[in-house]
């Protein structure tokens, strides 16, 4: 039997990163992988659905290169070839985190991990122990009973991501972040989409002028949209696929060469052992405290297994702090009301802290700040008015209660909020924080301004 100081269940975003700070940290450690390393994130998710959506951005630019003054001969996509660079950035970064094991000298084991009483792993008959075993096992795409997928004409993130063929209609049932990115993808590719969401709003978590925003530019470039609509049967008798709609108006029938299932998320918590070993799982999650320990002593869970967002920085966050506690460190509790939320469509969405209603429910006096990309110099310049930038303050003291932004980039403006907020800062103090002009990131300075009836180019 091998014995560690701490076994990894899992290599994605969560476990690779835990396993790299807990070697950094002086642990003998080794992670285990049923497939790839980094796991969905960076094979199937985060990472080559970025890669896909910059070809339709591309893609987008081409066709609209008389509004920049350029003449464009010719040009059309390739949509095997799209796919095909999508997988080799996803291999290229599943290379480097190889890289980072090897030297980081993590052991890999392949193969499905099962947990077992006492701190011990059996993969496929063969024992190894640890001190600790942290799971981070992940999440899958979600099935919907009226919505089972076939993986061919009901499929989930993962086929979407490498079909062998464009579909000429699609229909992609939810729209958060997964559903809008696919969304976007595939319209700009030319494919015929509709959107079916069960809420009133698209990007439901998100503020509702945001939300309000993003169906605004989605129907501009000729997305269908259906809000407190929902799906409750499908037939794929015949060629393609039929979708019975249910609307507040009555019963749709919806007809589409494929239908995307992007109704969340299911975590992988079966046949790993947790009944084995008795840990405490409620509603599909592993429970666990403040530095990630479930009910039984030496074993840990972090990322989609457990209670918190079900995001890729989280669960690196959740392991390094884990491992940080096992190590001693004196460390402080993750702040979940300060996690930055990104959507890749276009308009990019970046949002962290409250929105406007979640504000006002607490019982906050607000100060609420806005300013409009169509104001902005850069965002005229580069063809991108589209969006704002939305702040909420506090009145009494000035506290920076959350940013909601979408527009272009946006998603990496995002992050002067978190720091804000963590290091508590007020409206005054970003207002007096001179921000370069012209930039994108201006905006939230003349946010905050126009918040505190300061604002100068509005």
């Amino acid at each position: 039997m091998s014995k560690y100081d701490i076994i990894v269940l899992g290599s994605g975003p969560g476990g690779y990163v835990t396993a790299i700070r807990a070697s950094q940290l002086g642990f003998k450690t080794a992670v285990i992988e049923k497939e790839n390393l980094g796991g969905v994130c960076l094979n199937w998710g985060c990472i080559p659905t970025k890669a896909l959506l910059k070809s339709a951005q591309v893609f987008d630019y081409l066709k609209h290169a008389e509004d920049y003054g350029l003449s464009v001969k010719g040009f059309d996509k390739d949509f095997d070839a799209v796919v095909k660079r999508s997988r080799g950035v996803a291999d290229g970064m599943s290379k480097g985190v190889q890289f980072l094991m090897k030297k980081n000298k993590i052991d890999v084991i392949e193969g499905f991990g099962k947990l077992k009483a006492g701190k011990k792993v059996d993969i496929n008959g063969k024992e190894y122990s640890a001190d600790h075993i942290i799971i981070a096992t992940g999440a899958r795409s979600r099935e919907l009973p009226s919505l089972p997928q076939d993986g061919k004409k009901v499929i989930g993130y993962r086929e979407a991501m490498s079909l062998k063929e464009q579909p000429k209609k699609m229909i992609v049932v939810g729209s958060g972040a997964i559903g809008v990115e696919f969304a976007y993808f595939y319209n700009s590719m030319g494919t015929e989409v509709t959107i079916v969401e069960y809420l009133p709003n698209v990007v439901p978590v998100e503020d509702e002028d945001v939300s309000k925003q993003l169906e605004k530019s989605f129907k501009k470039s000729g997305i269908n949209i259906m809000t407190s609509s929902e799906v409750t049967k499908v037939d794929t008798s015949g060629k393609g696929v039929k979708a019975t709609v249910k609307t507040a108006k009555g019963e749709e029938t919806l007809e589409a060469d494929i239908i995307l299932s992007a109704v969340g998320i299911k975590s992988n918590i079966e046949n790993i052992g947790l009944e084995d070993v008795g840990i405490a799982v409620d509603r599909d999650k592993i429970l666990v405290n403040d530095y990630y320990q479930t009910n039984i002593p030496g074993y840990y869970a972090i990322g989609d297994v457990t209670p918190g967002q079900a995001l890729a920085h989280v669960a690196s966050a959740e392991g390094i702090l884990c491992v940080e506690k096992i190590a001693g460190q004196h460390v402080e509790a993750l702040d979940y009301g300060n996690i930055p939320g990104c959507t890749y469509c276009y308009p990019e969405i970046a949002s962290v802290g409250l929105t406007e209603k979640q504000a006002k429910e607490k019982g906050y006096d607000i100060k609420v700040g806005k300013f409009p990309f169509s104001a902005s110099g850069k965002a005229s310049a580069s063809g991108a008015k589209d969006g704002f930038v939305k702040v909420i303050f506090d009145a009494k003291y000035g506290e920076w209660l959350g940013c909601h932004m979408i527009g272009a980039g946006v998603t990496d403006m995002i992050a002067e909020a978190v720091l804000g907020r963590k290091l508590e800062t007020t409206g005054h103090e970003v207002l007096k924080a001179v921000h370069p002009h012209p930039t994108m990131s201006e905006a939230v300075m003349e946010a905050v301004a126009d918040a505190y009836g300061e604002v100068i180019h509005l």
